[in-house]
């Protein structure tokens, strides 16, 4: 066994000890969130997605064009390579060339502006369902409320609560 599992395992048992304590001088209230689960189906999540494929959909439909472009004329080129003159031939291919290397450009400012913006549109969704786990931890007098975890039983799990409760939340004004 390795360090980093002796580590984690000596961790969990000292957690595990310290809760059954805990739990045996007065019953904890534990809840357990699946933030995946929360972050694919609730509303305000969906919201995002959809605002994201409105805003780059027709940016990704043009590259993707670019490049059904730029591959139908490097077919061509193969095709009519045995007609051409080696200067022919050489000026098309370093045309090729100039216009992958713009396509690849365009493609990495894309892919990194697309996830500068999923990013501050989760951190949006995440910090509304953060104050709704806030809530529901207020509310229902929980304990403890989780989100990683290796393992949590149904009884345990209020990731339907979670969403359920976003879905019903009024969006932020802005």
């Amino acid at each position: 066994m390795n360090h980093l599992m002796r580590t984690g395992l000596a961790t969990a048992v000292v957690a595990a000890g310290l809760l059954s304590g805990l739990a045996s001088a007065q019953e904890l209230k534990i809840g357990y969130v699946n933030s995946e689960r929360v972050l694919r189906e609730a509303n305000p999540a969906k919201a995002a997605q959809a605002k994201l494929e409105g805003e780059f959909g027709k940016r990704e439909k043009d590259l993707n064009e670019q490049g059904q472009r730029l591959k139908a004329a490097a077919d061509r080129l193969e095709k009519e390579a045995p007609t051409l003159s080696e200067s022919e031939r050489t000026r098309r291919q370093r045309e090729l060339v100039e216009q992958d290397r713009d396509l690849q450009r365009r493609r990495r400012e894309f892919q990194e502006d697309l996830n500068q913006r999923k990013n501050e549109e989760l951190a949006a969704v995440v910090e509304r369902a953060n104050r709704v786990i806030k809530q529901i931890f207020d509310s229902d007098k929980y304990d403890l409320i989780l989100q990683e975890v290796v393992f949590a039983g149904p009884r345990v799990d209020i990731t339907d609560k979670v969403i359920k409760a976003l879905n019903n939340a009024a969006p932020p004004a802005r």
